[in-house]
Protein backbone atom coordinates (compact mmCIF):
# COMPACT_ATOMS: atom_id res chain seq x y z
CA UNK A 1 0.00 0.00 0.00
CA UNK A 2 1.44 3.54 -0.79
CA UNK A 3 0.04 6.84 0.38
CA UNK A 4 -1.74 9.21 -2.96
CA UNK A 5 1.13 10.79 -5.02
CA UNK A 6 0.24 14.88 -5.89
CA UNK A 7 0.58 15.02 -9.11
CA UNK A 8 1.04 17.88 -11.54
CA UNK A 9 -2.77 19.69 -12.20
CA UNK A 10 -2.41 20.35 -16.04
CA UNK A 11 -5.47 22.12 -17.52
CA UNK A 12 -5.00 23.24 -21.48
CA UNK A 13 -5.63 26.34 -22.04
CA UNK A 14 -6.12 27.81 -25.74
CA UNK A 15 -4.04 30.67 -26.83
CA UNK A 16 -6.62 34.00 -25.99
CA UNK A 17 -8.73 34.39 -23.63
CA UNK A 18 -11.61 32.19 -24.41
CA UNK A 19 -11.51 28.45 -24.71
CA UNK A 20 -11.78 26.65 -28.29
CA UNK A 21 -15.08 25.36 -28.14
CA UNK A 22 -17.42 22.98 -25.55
CA UNK A 23 -15.30 20.48 -23.25
CA UNK A 24 -15.25 18.47 -20.00
CA UNK A 25 -12.74 18.97 -17.38
CA UNK A 26 -13.17 15.36 -15.87
CA UNK A 27 -11.61 15.23 -12.01
CA UNK A 28 -8.92 12.42 -11.07
CA UNK A 29 -9.19 11.24 -8.54
CA UNK A 30 -13.27 10.76 -8.46
CA UNK A 31 -15.44 7.72 -7.63
CA UNK A 32 -14.93 4.58 -5.51
CA UNK A 33 -12.72 4.85 -2.76
CA UNK A 34 -10.67 1.94 -0.65
CA UNK A 35 -13.29 1.94 2.24
CA UNK A 36 -16.11 1.81 -0.32
CA UNK A 37 -14.80 -0.81 -2.56
CA UNK A 38 -14.26 -3.12 0.33
CA UNK A 39 -17.67 -2.70 1.83
CA UNK A 40 -19.44 -3.50 -1.31
CA UNK A 41 -16.79 -6.46 -2.13
CA UNK A 42 -17.86 -7.63 1.60
CA UNK A 43 -21.10 -7.82 0.46
CA UNK A 44 -20.58 -9.42 -2.73
CA UNK A 45 -18.59 -12.14 -1.10
CA UNK A 46 -20.40 -12.21 1.60
CA UNK A 47 -23.38 -13.12 -0.92
CA UNK A 48 -21.12 -15.84 -3.03
CA UNK A 49 -20.09 -17.66 0.91
CA UNK A 50 -23.51 -17.44 2.73
CA UNK A 51 -25.74 -17.30 -0.51
CA UNK A 52 -29.41 -14.81 -0.41
CA UNK A 53 -30.38 -13.09 1.57
CA UNK A 54 -28.08 -11.73 3.55
CA UNK A 55 -28.86 -8.70 5.59
CA UNK A 56 -27.29 -5.43 5.57
CA UNK A 57 -27.32 -2.81 8.76
CA UNK A 58 -28.41 1.01 6.94
CA UNK A 59 -26.93 0.87 3.27
CA UNK A 60 -23.73 -0.41 2.86
CA UNK A 61 -22.53 2.72 1.06
CA UNK A 62 -24.80 5.92 0.67
CA UNK A 63 -25.03 5.44 -3.41
CA UNK A 64 -28.66 4.51 -4.47
CA UNK A 65 -27.24 2.50 -7.77
CA UNK A 66 -25.27 0.65 -5.54
CA UNK A 67 -28.28 -0.16 -3.07
CA UNK A 68 -30.94 -0.87 -5.75
CA UNK A 69 -28.11 -3.23 -7.48
CA UNK A 70 -27.44 -5.39 -4.56
CA UNK A 71 -30.85 -5.18 -3.83
CA UNK A 72 -32.00 -7.22 -6.74
CA UNK A 73 -29.35 -9.89 -5.80
CA UNK A 74 -30.62 -10.75 -2.42
CA UNK A 75 -29.51 -8.00 -0.16
CA UNK A 76 -31.68 -6.80 2.13
CA UNK A 77 -31.00 -3.77 3.93
CA UNK A 78 -33.01 -2.87 7.37
CA UNK A 79 -32.17 0.09 9.80
CA UNK A 80 -32.19 -2.11 13.00
CA UNK A 81 -31.03 -5.50 13.57
CA UNK A 82 -34.40 -6.56 15.26
CA UNK A 83 -35.68 -6.57 11.86
CA UNK A 84 -32.96 -9.31 11.21
CA UNK A 85 -34.50 -12.95 11.65
CA UNK A 86 -31.91 -14.32 14.37
CA UNK A 87 -29.50 -16.85 13.45
CA UNK A 88 -29.51 -14.66 10.05
CA UNK A 89 -25.90 -12.92 8.15
CA UNK A 90 -25.60 -9.20 8.80
CA UNK A 91 -23.08 -6.85 7.53
CA UNK A 92 -22.64 -3.53 8.98
CA UNK A 93 -21.56 -1.07 6.42
CA UNK A 94 -18.91 1.41 5.73
CA UNK A 95 -19.89 4.65 8.36
CA UNK A 96 -19.45 2.08 11.46
CA UNK A 97 -21.44 1.16 14.67
CA UNK A 98 -21.89 1.73 18.18
CA UNK A 99 -21.10 -1.03 20.39
CA UNK A 100 -24.75 -0.72 21.30
CA UNK A 101 -25.04 -2.38 18.09
CA UNK A 102 -22.45 -5.16 18.00
CA UNK A 103 -24.46 -6.03 21.19
CA UNK A 104 -28.08 -6.00 19.88
CA UNK A 105 -26.78 -8.56 17.16
CA UNK A 106 -25.28 -10.38 19.59
CA UNK A 107 -28.15 -10.88 21.31
CA UNK A 108 -30.10 -12.20 18.42
CA UNK A 109 -27.23 -14.77 17.59
CA UNK A 110 -26.99 -13.51 14.00
CA UNK A 111 -23.47 -13.60 12.34
CA UNK A 112 -21.82 -10.24 12.01
CA UNK A 113 -19.53 -9.28 8.59
CA UNK A 114 -17.93 -5.64 9.87
CA UNK A 115 -17.59 -3.49 6.36
CA UNK A 116 -16.79 -0.65 8.22
CA UNK A 117 -14.15 1.50 6.64
CA UNK A 118 -10.66 0.88 8.56
CA UNK A 119 -10.46 5.04 8.65
CA UNK A 120 -13.58 5.05 10.49
CA UNK A 121 -12.37 1.97 12.47
CA UNK A 122 -9.09 4.41 13.43
CA UNK A 123 -11.58 7.00 15.30
CA UNK A 124 -13.86 4.89 16.55
CA UNK A 125 -10.32 3.94 18.66
CA UNK A 126 -9.70 7.58 18.70
CA UNK A 127 -12.57 8.04 20.78
CA UNK A 128 -12.35 5.11 23.24
CA UNK A 129 -8.32 6.33 23.67
CA UNK A 130 -9.49 9.63 24.84
CA UNK A 131 -12.15 8.54 26.48
CA UNK A 132 -10.66 6.56 28.80
CA UNK A 133 -8.18 9.80 29.63
CA UNK A 134 -11.35 11.58 30.43
CA UNK A 135 -10.92 14.08 27.74
CA UNK A 136 -13.92 15.42 26.28
CA UNK A 137 -13.99 15.16 23.31
CA UNK A 138 -15.55 17.55 20.63
CA UNK A 139 -16.70 15.57 17.62
CA UNK A 140 -16.76 17.56 14.32
CA UNK A 141 -19.79 16.39 12.15
CA UNK A 142 -23.32 16.36 11.19
CA UNK A 143 -26.50 15.26 13.10
CA UNK A 144 -27.90 12.29 12.36
CA UNK A 145 -25.03 10.77 10.18
CA UNK A 146 -24.60 7.08 10.77
CA UNK A 147 -20.66 7.29 10.73
CA UNK A 148 -21.48 10.15 13.57
CA UNK A 149 -23.60 7.86 15.60
CA UNK A 150 -21.33 5.24 15.65
CA UNK A 151 -18.31 7.21 17.03
CA UNK A 152 -20.59 9.30 19.20
CA UNK A 153 -21.52 5.36 20.80
CA UNK A 154 -17.69 4.46 21.39
CA UNK A 155 -18.11 6.89 24.06
CA UNK A 156 -21.18 8.76 24.79
CA UNK A 157 -20.42 10.83 27.91
CA UNK A 158 -17.82 12.09 26.72
CA UNK A 159 -18.38 12.98 22.97
CA UNK A 160 -19.92 16.25 22.00
CA UNK A 161 -20.88 16.85 18.65
CA UNK A 162 -20.47 19.91 17.04
CA UNK A 163 -22.19 20.58 13.59
CA UNK A 164 -20.13 23.48 11.78
CA UNK A 165 -18.85 26.78 13.18
CA UNK A 166 -22.01 27.94 14.06
CA UNK A 167 -22.40 25.26 17.12
CA UNK A 168 -18.93 26.32 18.48
CA UNK A 169 -21.05 28.96 20.54
CA UNK A 170 -23.09 26.19 22.57
CA UNK A 171 -19.70 23.60 23.13
CA UNK A 172 -19.64 23.05 27.20
CA UNK A 173 -16.51 21.14 28.78
CA UNK A 174 -15.55 20.16 31.95
CA UNK A 175 -11.74 21.08 31.94
CA UNK A 176 -10.50 23.34 29.00
CA UNK A 177 -6.60 21.68 29.70
CA UNK A 178 -8.01 18.38 28.49
CA UNK A 179 -10.50 19.37 25.27
CA UNK A 180 -9.90 17.21 21.65
CA UNK A 181 -11.70 17.37 18.73
CA UNK A 182 -12.01 14.54 16.42
CA UNK A 183 -14.00 14.39 12.62
CA UNK A 184 -16.50 12.64 10.74
CA UNK A 185 -14.16 11.53 8.18
CA UNK A 186 -16.67 12.59 5.03
CA UNK A 187 -16.57 16.48 5.44
CA UNK A 188 -15.42 19.72 3.56
CA UNK A 189 -11.60 20.31 4.97
CA UNK A 190 -12.21 23.91 4.75
CA UNK A 191 -15.54 23.95 6.84
CA UNK A 192 -14.00 21.39 9.39
CA UNK A 193 -10.84 24.23 9.99
CA UNK A 194 -13.25 26.73 10.14
CA UNK A 195 -15.13 24.65 13.03
CA UNK A 196 -11.66 23.80 14.43
CA UNK A 197 -10.26 27.67 14.58
CA UNK A 198 -13.57 28.47 16.51
CA UNK A 199 -13.25 25.50 18.89
CA UNK A 200 -9.71 26.99 19.20
CA UNK A 201 -10.18 30.44 20.03
CA UNK A 202 -12.80 29.15 22.97
CA UNK A 203 -10.81 26.39 23.87
CA UNK A 204 -6.85 27.39 23.25
CA UNK A 205 -5.70 24.48 24.40
CA UNK A 206 -7.52 22.12 22.28
CA UNK A 207 -5.69 18.99 20.87
CA UNK A 208 -5.84 17.61 17.42
CA UNK A 209 -6.27 13.95 16.64
CA UNK A 210 -3.18 12.28 16.56
CA UNK A 211 -3.68 11.91 12.58
CA UNK A 212 -5.64 13.61 10.48
CA UNK A 213 -9.70 12.36 10.16
CA UNK A 214 -11.21 13.75 6.82
CA UNK A 215 -10.06 10.30 4.68
CA UNK A 216 -7.52 10.98 2.11
CA UNK A 217 -9.56 10.07 -0.83
CA UNK A 218 -12.55 13.03 0.68
CA UNK A 219 -9.54 15.58 0.99
CA UNK A 220 -8.20 14.49 -2.80
CA UNK A 221 -11.50 14.71 -4.30
CA UNK A 222 -11.82 17.95 -3.09
CA UNK A 223 -8.21 19.13 -4.07
CA UNK A 224 -9.36 17.79 -7.46
CA UNK A 225 -12.61 19.87 -7.31
CA UNK A 226 -10.76 23.06 -6.89
CA UNK A 227 -8.53 22.68 -9.20
CA UNK A 228 -10.80 22.37 -11.93
CA UNK A 229 -13.74 24.50 -11.00
CA UNK A 230 -12.24 28.11 -11.74
CA UNK A 231 -12.35 26.79 -15.59
CA UNK A 232 -15.92 25.69 -15.46
CA UNK A 233 -19.36 27.28 -15.87
CA UNK A 234 -20.92 24.71 -14.34
CA UNK A 235 -19.66 21.50 -11.80
CA UNK A 236 -21.78 17.95 -12.24
CA UNK A 237 -20.98 15.92 -9.17
CA UNK A 238 -22.15 12.43 -9.52
CA UNK A 239 -23.86 10.99 -6.27
CA UNK A 240 -26.50 10.51 -3.73
CA UNK A 241 -28.48 13.51 -1.95
CA UNK A 242 -27.45 11.07 1.45
CA UNK A 243 -23.61 10.95 0.61
CA UNK A 244 -22.09 13.27 2.40
CA UNK A 245 -18.78 13.52 0.63
CA UNK A 246 -20.54 14.10 -2.85
CA UNK A 247 -22.61 16.93 -1.30
CA UNK A 248 -19.60 18.50 0.19
CA UNK A 249 -17.94 18.15 -3.75
CA UNK A 250 -21.15 20.57 -4.73
CA UNK A 251 -19.95 23.28 -2.07
CA UNK A 252 -16.93 22.97 -2.65
CA UNK A 253 -16.91 23.44 -6.57
CA UNK A 254 -19.44 26.71 -5.56
CA UNK A 255 -16.83 27.85 -3.20
CA UNK A 256 -13.55 27.46 -5.79
CA UNK A 257 -15.14 29.34 -8.74
CA UNK A 258 -17.57 27.18 -10.53
CA UNK A 259 -20.47 29.47 -11.54
CA UNK A 260 -23.10 26.64 -11.08
CA UNK A 261 -22.83 22.76 -9.30
CA UNK A 262 -25.50 20.22 -9.00
CA UNK A 263 -25.62 16.47 -7.85
CA UNK A 264 -27.18 14.01 -9.74
CA UNK A 265 -27.52 10.29 -9.49
CA UNK A 266 -28.03 9.44 -12.93
CA UNK A 267 -27.05 11.09 -16.23
CA UNK A 268 -31.00 11.84 -17.21
CA UNK A 269 -31.02 13.72 -14.27
CA UNK A 270 -29.31 16.52 -15.79
CA UNK A 271 -31.45 19.17 -17.14
CA UNK A 272 -30.14 20.56 -20.65
CA UNK A 273 -30.98 24.02 -19.46
CA UNK A 274 -27.92 23.72 -17.37
CA UNK A 275 -25.88 23.84 -20.52
CA UNK A 276 -27.00 26.87 -21.76
CA UNK A 277 -24.00 29.33 -22.76
CA UNK A 278 -21.93 26.45 -21.10
CA UNK A 279 -18.73 25.77 -22.60
CA UNK A 280 -17.12 23.85 -19.87
CA UNK A 281 -18.60 21.60 -17.95
CA UNK A 282 -16.71 19.87 -14.96
CA UNK A 283 -17.41 16.50 -13.44
CA UNK A 284 -16.59 14.55 -10.84
CA UNK A 285 -18.21 11.90 -8.43
CA UNK A 286 -18.26 11.04 -5.06
CA UNK A 287 -16.14 8.54 -2.78
CA UNK A 288 -19.57 5.84 -3.16
CA UNK A 289 -19.92 6.12 -6.94
CA UNK A 290 -19.68 3.49 -9.66
CA UNK A 291 -17.37 4.42 -12.34
CA UNK A 292 -20.06 3.52 -14.81
CA UNK A 293 -22.47 6.45 -13.87
CA UNK A 294 -20.01 9.00 -14.62
CA UNK A 295 -19.72 7.41 -18.05
CA UNK A 296 -23.68 7.94 -18.45
CA UNK A 297 -23.00 11.93 -18.03
CA UNK A 298 -19.88 11.90 -20.18
CA UNK A 299 -22.25 9.99 -22.86
CA UNK A 300 -24.87 12.12 -22.35
CA UNK A 301 -22.89 15.44 -22.61
CA UNK A 302 -21.13 13.94 -26.11
CA UNK A 303 -24.53 14.00 -27.35
CA UNK A 304 -24.94 17.89 -26.58
CA UNK A 305 -21.41 18.67 -28.28
CA UNK A 306 -19.24 18.18 -25.50
CA UNK A 307 -17.09 15.21 -27.00
CA UNK A 308 -13.45 16.63 -25.54
CA UNK A 309 -12.93 15.40 -22.19
CA UNK A 310 -9.77 16.23 -20.32
CA UNK A 311 -8.57 14.40 -16.82
CA UNK A 312 -7.36 16.78 -14.45
CA UNK A 313 -5.50 14.72 -11.90
CA UNK A 314 -4.02 16.11 -8.61
CA UNK A 315 -3.38 12.55 -6.66
CA UNK A 316 -2.60 9.15 -7.75
CA UNK A 317 -4.76 6.55 -5.53
CA UNK A 318 -3.18 3.31 -4.84
CA UNK A 319 -4.18 2.38 -1.27
CA UNK A 320 -6.04 -1.25 -0.58
CA UNK A 321 -7.97 -2.38 1.94
CA UNK A 322 -7.86 -6.08 2.89
CA UNK A 323 -11.39 -7.56 3.16
CA UNK A 324 -12.99 -8.73 6.68
CA UNK A 325 -10.77 -11.78 7.85
CA UNK A 326 -13.89 -14.52 7.40
CA UNK A 327 -14.11 -13.68 3.86
CA UNK A 328 -10.38 -13.85 2.68
CA UNK A 329 -9.45 -16.33 0.47
CA UNK A 330 -7.78 -19.22 2.08
CA UNK A 331 -3.72 -19.06 1.23
CA UNK A 332 -2.73 -21.98 -0.58
CA UNK A 333 -0.92 -24.53 1.51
Amino acid sequence: MSAPVPLEVGITRSAGTASAGKRVLLAEPRGYCAGVDRAVETVEKALEKHGAPIYVRKEIVHNRHVVDTLAERGVVFVDETDQVPPGSVLVFSAHGVSPAVHQAAAARDLHTIDATCPLVTKVHQEAKRFARDDYDILLIGHEGHEEVEGTAGEAPDHVQLVDGPDAVDAVRVRDESKVIWLSQTTLSVDETMETVKRLREKFPQLQDPPSDDICYATQNRQVAVKAMAPECELVIVVGSRNSSNSVRLVEVALGAGAKAAHLVDYAREVDPAWLDGVETVGITSGASVPEILVRGVLDLLAEHGYRDVQTVTTANETLVFALPRELRAARAR
